[in-house]
């Protein structure tokens, strides 16, 4: 029964890695190091400061981040800015406030403002949005084995573009190898010493992706390191526990198994 389950799981997974690759969906997608990646990785703080400088230089122009509120840029495990910090940094925005009836300047209690238009998608969640798009028809393959999802992906799309550029229907398209289909609407965003960051950090494009990409994984995953820590001590409660249960066993079931040896 076992190895007829086994067999038709790897039928499964062969039949849907020949669709996805007959469907040719995916762009080209590398793996990245990540510091927050695998059962004992943590955000690298200074990386996730980094990346929202980016996101507030460059990227806010466009995308929100309206499911994210200023004052976690204080949580420690994420940013961890002071909260003198935040007020100062929910400056920089104006939100709507219904009961004025217009806009005024943000304040730390407040969201991030959402996206300005309406074609350019809220990256609250994007990473997690595409944390199983990797492997045969969406299962997620990579992302479990090699630790590839939602912020390679993102790093692939900031990093992938080539160049080249093509009109459709009046619209300027950016040929990009990481997006699905190969061109993409988005202008390339970054470039080279865009962006300058107070401790002379290497910013070229590729360390620029890879810290907006960071920060975009704390934006869709803040509790990230918390749900480690308590998945860790349950892991711990559960072997403890599983060791109890044998040695309780084996002392409850040991005079009458030597009864029957006799």
């Amino acid at each position: 029964m076992f190895k007829t389950l086994c067999i038709a799981a790897l039928s499964a997974l062969t039949l849907s890695a020949g669709a996805a690759s007959a469907a040719g969906a995916g762009g080209e997608i590398h793996d990245v190091d990540f510091s927050f990646e695998g059962p004992f990785g943590k955000f690298d703080q200074n990386q996730l400061q980094r990346g929202l400088k980016v996101y507030t230089e460059v990227c806010s122009a466009c995308h929100g981040l309206r499911y994210v509120p200023l004052r976690t840029l204080a949580d420690e495990g994420g940013p961890h800015f002071s909260a003198d910090q935040v007020r100062a940094y929910a400056q920089n925005f104006e939100v709507f406030d219904p009961e004025l009836d217009d806009f005024r300047t943000a304040k730390s209690s407040d969201h991030f403002p959402g996206s300005s238009l309406d074609n350019a998608p809220d990256l609250s969640l994007m990473a997690k949005a595409r944390a199983g798009f990797h492997g045969p028809a969406g299962t997620g393959i990579n992302q479990l084995f090699k630790g590839m999802g939602g912020p390679e992906y993102i790093t692939a799309i900031l990093t992938g573009y080539t160049g080249k550029t093509k009109e459709e229907a009046g619209v300027t398209l950016y040929e990009n190898s990481a997006f699905p289909g190969g061109w993409i609407a988005m202008a390339p965003p970054l470039e080279d010493g865009m962006v300058d960051f107070d401790d002379e950090h290497d910013n070229s494009l590729h360390h620029m992706s890879e810290d907006t990409a960071a920060f975009l994984m704390w934006t869709a995953e803040p509790k990230m390191m918390a749900r480690k820590q308590a998945g860790m001590a349950g892991v711990i409660l559960l072997v403890l526990l599983s060791a109890l249960l044998y040695l309780t066993n084996k002392r409850i079931w040991a005079p009458i198994k030597g009864k029957s040896k006799a």
